[in-house]
């Protein structure tokens, strides 16, 4: 097995795949914390498509480009690799919902990050079984755990992160970090595999990386602009909370000029506003 045929190529634009996705992912928490009802869910899920789709998914297919084994060719099952793309996008979106609207609380934390980092793991080993050899694959359960542990880790440390990242800088730094626990998740996972060829290789049914996975990541990196586009356009939550200020200040004054002309013109027949009205 050679787990770095291009060299370092694809490990280093997983990786900096992985950050893009989860700087998008807090920068549209951060967004979806300033806001409320149909926008804020809006937000939300556009984070679980940059976390669960660019973040992970695309960069753990980036990582599998580098993936080969001598004497078989590797294909992919075209609906198990569609269906591992799906289970990164729910998992990371519902412990989002489970984080944002849990208020920080600590057990919805731990909760969502549990089931976020246990459907990352089943997202990699099911995108893993969705390759096609002319060989028997087998895994190190000891190392599985390790990968296993790693994915609810991260993810718990990812949650936390959308909870308390808001500046750009922490941010950067926040994706930096998750984009080295989602790589070590990776690749941990893929030293867990073992693969014997068999002795007379037949044919490798599925769909090839190059006419089937670089098009799907392609979809999902431009959707992942389309956000980044939406975010840079939209307020900040400093920007909101300086507009509300100034709202509060406006209507402020609104209603000290109207006290102000009701006392120089008062209402005919009405009584003096220092003078109490006869009972």
């Amino acid at each position: 097995m050679n787990h770095f045929t291009y060299g370092p190529l694809t490990p280093l634009l997983a990786y900096v795949m992985s950050c893009i996705g989860s700087m998008l992912g807090l920068r549209l928490t951060a967004q979806a914390h300033a806001s409320r009802g149909g926008s804020k869910v809006r937000w939300l899920l556009g984070a679980a498509i940059s976390i669960g789709g660019t973040g992970i998914w695309v960069m753990h297919f980036i990582g599998m480009m580098g993936f080969q084994v001598e004497g078989t060719q590797i294909k992919y099952d075209v609906w198990l690799t569609a269906a591992s793309a799906a289970v990164a996008i729910i998992v990371v979106g519902t412990g989002l919902f489970l984080v944002s609207y849990g208020r920080g609380r600590l057990l919805a934390l731990l909760g969502g990050g549990l089931l976020t980092g246990l459907g990352v793991a089943s997202m990699h080993y099911l995108g893993m079984y969705a390759m096609n050899m002319s060989a028997q694959v087998s895994y190190d359960r000891v190392t599985v755990a390790i990968s296993v542990i790693i994915a609810v880790v991260a993810a718990t440390v990812a949650l936390w992160f959308t909870l308390r990242v808001r500046k750009p800088i922490w941010i950067t730094g926040a994706a930096m970090v998750m984009g080295v626990a989602v790589s070590g998740m990776h690749y941990t996972g893929m030293y867990a595999m073992h693969v014997t060829v068999d002795s007379q290789p037949g044919v490798v049914t599925g769909a090839d990386a190059l006419d089937f996975l670089v098009p799907l990541m392609t979809v999902i990196s431009l959707i992942t602009l389309t956000m980044l586009l939406m975010v840079i356009l939209s307020p900040t939550e400093e920007e909101l909370h300086e507009d509300a200020e100034l709202l509060a200040k406006l209507e402020l004054r609104r209603r000290t000029a109207q006290q102000q002309q009701q006392l120089a013109f008062p209402t005919p027949g009405a009584a003096p506003a220092s003078m109490p009205l006869a009972a």
